[in-house]
């Protein structure tokens, strides 16, 4: 059985939002339609407590996109962004999400960032979506959202190591480009690791 996994489709990673990914609003129709073929859809939300020590604000003397090392993990610092109960932690108004639909939140401990919709960056905590899906007895995803270079890529990788088959459709995907290659790079790695980029 598949699941589509949609990955952090919220205000603040869309045009106009704090850490707006290039025509990030452009994966909802896209992931709207895939949706209609789907059986079991699951999202992600990116759910920060304020202050949350992945902002750049939160480090005085630092900006936006400077790297430090957060516990012994390497971080980016971001803008504040999807801090919870804000509207930019909301996700994209014209998502078709409905109620029932299971929604696993992350990012939510002050001290570590997750990327991954499954698990935070130190490895630690879980979100309970591996649990979630194998006791549905998915065994493929699709995984879409924002944004390809990092929460996607992290949350497909993952995945595969829990022992899912994974396909990422380009099309529901949009990238930070940080670097103008780091998309590039992102589907080269997922193919690598075993993902089929589709």
């Amino acid at each position: 059985m598949e699941a589509l996994v949609v990955v952090d489709v919220q205000n603040d990673f869309c045009p106009g939002g704090a850490l707006a990914v290039a025509a990030g609003d452009q994966v909802v129709p896209f992931i709207n339609q895939l949706r209609k073929d789907s059986g079991l859809v699951v999202f992600t939300q990116d759910w920060h407590p304020r202050g949350h020590a992945s902002f750049a604000s939160s480090h005085p003397g630092k900006k936006p996109y400077d790297q430090i090392d957060l516990n012994g993990q390497p971080q980016t610092l971001w803008p504040d962004h999807c801090v919870q109960d804000s509207r930019g932690a909301e996700f994209h108004p014209k998502l078709d999400i409905r109620s029932g639909d299971p929604v696993f939140k992350k990012g939510t401990l002050p001290n570590v960032d997750s990327y991954s919709g499954f698990l935070d960056n130190d490895r630690k905590h879980e979100t309970g979506l591996r649990e979630f899906l194998k006791n549905k007895g998915v065994d493929r995803i699709a995984v879409v959202g924002l944004a390809t270079d990092y929460c996607v890529k992290f949350t497909a990788l993952d995945a595969l190591a829990a022992g899912f088959q994974v396909r990422v459709p380009r099309g529901g995907c949009r990238a930070v480009n940080l670097d103008p290659k780091d998309e590039e790079k992102a589907y080269a790695e997922l193919q690598k690791a075993g993902a089929k980029v589709v």
